[in-house]
């Protein structure tokens, strides 16, 4: 059904907003739709009566685009009516509920009769039912009014929420930006950390390094070469080492920094600069009168007893860090140590090879025999050991050859070397053979050093007789080379090692020889290496004895030996003594 309603004034338009009203709730509208309804409706009637003339309100049922039905309001000015405002049109669309519409609703005539719109029209001269219609529009607002309380409670509640979020989050906030401070902080504490523990390796591994470079060496002169190469240009710019008693050149007298001289007396490091170091266990001085643009750090080389001399360096830079002065101290101290460690060496090595040449004797001049001999000492330790040989001749013209190896090295087996040289020529006196000989040096040495032990080799020439008799004890084995050229070693089983708490006669062992025989005795330096055992070496001692031609030996024994010497020891390096002994009946 559609109803429609001329409005001329404004009491048509109230009676048409109220009826508008009515007919919405007799539809079932909910009252916040009806007044919203009311409320644009009332808006464009009131524009319509200020634009003026005759307006006709439309108000119907209808399907929506969208399925249901809607009430539809339709404002138009009337087609008899000449006003500005012609041809202006309104309209509003209100979806109506499924349910609760009115059974009248079941008429679908469109009837568009005045009749049909005065049953529903509020009569704009009964102030009575405009009263009421305008009471029942305050119901609406009312309803809307107590709708927007709650929902302007419901905001006030949500904005009481919010504002305590925002206060959580304000406080979040400054506790996650302190977090982030400290976080920041703990950052740089860490890496300034790192930092320092990588700054402390390196000055550790540094002085590790450097340490070990100053030890490997037993030259002082090598030390103090070392020793500036070590330091330029990484910690120092320039190093000056002076020694006390190294001589300066009197011709060209060195004039020193008061600070240097100052560490020598004092013994105590000493710092010159323009400014303070700072550097504990340091004494600070004024700038050197001869360096004054540059600071100084000069340390005294100590040692356990008495000063060497004095370190004097300048910076890299414009100071030193104080960590790396500290280490550079450190690395001085022991430098001094290295110094007088390899001084001390160098004394004890001269005494050591004074002690080995009074040791090693001059061969004996036999007719008819040819004796060449050779030592070389380890290339570690003081250059001494207990390798030795001996050759001398016996009350019954019997040439008496030994060649020996104490164990151990130093001053102490050169000692008891000594005494066992000693002890074989006074027991070779008595008659007695090369296996007597042996057993009476056992009996020796087991009896005055019971700890000490020692390998052996004699061999006895005699004029008259072309046989040589030998006996060994715990040694490598004689090498012998026939007239014709054939080499072979003599392993006859050998005695145990001379000192060994053990009864033993050594067994004395005869070979047929000729003129052109050559005997090579030797120790165990000449043939032993790590790697590979004693068998290999003997193998090439064997294969360079007899790779002579069958004159050569006779020409140059001294020359042999040498030659025999140079393929076995290829290496520098020596781990142990050598010695050799060839013994050579002429042709």
């Amino acid at each position: 059904m559609t109803h429609t309603w001329r409005i001329d004034g404004v009491t048509d338009a109230a009676a048409a907003r109220a009826a508008a009203a009515r007919l919405a709730a007799r539809h079932g509208v909910p009252p916040l739709e009806r007044a919203r309804l009311a409320s644009a409706l009332g808006a464009r009637l009131r524009q319509c009566l200020a634009e003026g003339g005759t307006w006709r309100l439309t108000l119907g049922v209808r399907g929506a685009d969208g399925g249901g039905d809607a009430l539809h309001a339709v404002l138009t000015p009337s087609s008899d009516a000449s006003t500005a405002g012609a041809g202006t049109r309104w309209e509003t669309t209100v979806p109506l509920p499924a349910t609760d519409r009115p059974d009248s609703d079941d008429d679908d005539s469109d009837s568009d009769s005045d009749s049909d719109s005065d049953s529903d029209m509020v009569p704009g001269d009964d102030p009575v039912a405009l009263s009421r219609a305008l009471m029942n529009a305050d119901a609406d607002t009312a309803l809307v009014l107590d709708r927007l309380a709650e929902q302007e409670a419901l905001v006030a509640f949500h904005r009481d929420e919010l504002h305590q979020t925002n206060q959580g989050v304000l406080a979040l906030h400054a506790e996650l930006d302190a977090a982030g401070r400290a976080q920041r902080e703990a950052f740089a504490a860490e890496r300034r950390a790192r930092n320092e523990a990588e700054d402390a390796r390196r000055r550790l591994t540094f002085l590790a390094d450097a340490s070990a470079v100053l030890n490997t060496s037993l030259n002082h002169g090598e030390i103090v070469r070392r020793l500036p190469e070590l330091l330029v240009p990484r910690y120092a710019a320039e190093v000056r080492i002076w020694l006390f008693d190294e001589e300066d050149d009197p011709h060209h007298p060195v004039t020193r920094p008061a600070a240097t001289v100052r560490a020598a007396r004092t013994g105590r490091p000493q710092y010159a600069a323009d400014h303070p170091g700072g550097l504990r266990g340091v004494d600070d001085q004024p700038p050197s009168v001869l360096h004054p643009d540059r600071p100084l750090l000069c340390v005294p080389l100590l040692t356990h007893r008495a000063p060497l001399g004095v370190l004097t360096l300048s910076p890299p830079g414009e100071r030193w860090d104080p960590d790396d002065a500290v280490m550079l101290i450190e690395l001085t101290r022991r430098a001094g140590i290295a110094i007088d460690n390899a001084r001390r060496f160098e004394h004890n090595r001269d005494i050591a090879e004074t002690l080995q040449r009074a040791l090693l004797t001059e061969l004996p001049t036999t007719p008819g025999l040819s004796l060449a001999a050779r030592y070389l000492p380890a290339t570690h330790g003081m250059n001494i050991g207990g390798d030795w040989y001996d050759a001398f001749h016996r009350p019954d013209g019997s040439l008496i050859t030994v060649i020996g190896d104490v164990t151990g090295h130093g001053l102490h087996a050169a000692v008891m070397m000594s005494q066992l040289r000693t002890a074989l020529r006074a027991y070779a006196v008595d008659d007695g053979s090369p296996g007597r000989l042996l057993t009476r040096l056992h009996k020796f040495l087991h009896r005055l050093q019971p700890n000490l032990y020692a390998t052996a080799v004699i061999a006895r020439f005699h004029p008259d007789e072309s046989t040589l008799t030998w006996a060994a004890a715990g040694h490598p084995p004689p090498v012998l080379r026939l007239p014709d050229g054939r080499v072979r070693a003599l392993d006859a089983k050998p005695g145990a090692m001379l000192g060994i708490p053990l009864e033993q006669e050594i067994a004395d062992h005869t070979e047929r020889v000729g003129p052109g025989s050559t005997l090579t005795l030797y120790t165990d330096g000449l043939v032993e290496r790590r790697a590979e055992g004693i068998d290999p070496g003997i193998e090439r001692l064997v294969a360079a004895l007899g790779s002579f031609g069958p004159a050569e030996l006779d020409a140059d024994l001294e020359d042999a030996a040498d030659r025999i010497l140079h393929p076995l020891l290829r290496d520098s390096v020596r781990d142990d003594d050598v010695c050799l002994l060839l013994c050579h009946l002429q042709g």
